[in-house]
């Protein structure tokens, strides 16, 4: 499993990406989608960090854990990709800007804008197994 992870980040993590602890984690997680049926997909579970570089940041947004239905986890908390359902969190999500701010809601469930934005949304947990919230 290749760690895709953007530069701006890497500088920082690197150090405890040698950690042995870390490289146990990518161990089972490799194991894990070999195994099972995992979302997100493997090159998507860093997507977070690509889409918003450290120096952009300007919101953190913390989710549970992945969607783990197929076709759904991208790597972006409460976002799904183009063409999915709008998942009712981020129906909800929705919602509340709409009302607070009068937001209009898109039509879709794809948050990578907000990410370019500098809005970096991290699941606390980064993979899921098929069905198993």
């Amino acid at each position: 499993m290749k760690l895709n992870i953007e530069n701006s980040w890497l500088k920082i993590l690197e150090n405890e990406m040698g950690k042995k602890y870390f490289q146990d984690l990518i161990y089972f997680i490799k194991n894990q989608y070999v195994d099972k049926i995992c979302y997100p997909p493997s090159d998507l579970i860093f997507s977070a960090f690509n889409h918003c570089s450290l120096d952009n940041i300007k919101v953190v947004i913390i989710g549970q854990d992945p969607y783990h239905g197929p076709n759904q986890a991208h790597g972006l908390c409460f976002s799904v990709p183009l063409g999915e359902a709008v998942p009712p969190s981020l129906r909800n999500i929705y919602k509340e800007l709409s009302t607070d701010l009068n937001f209009k809601i898109p039509e879709h469930g794809n948050l990578v804008k907000w990410a370019k934005q500098g809005v970096l949304m991290l699941n606390s947990v980064l993979t899921v197994e098929k069905g198993l919230a």
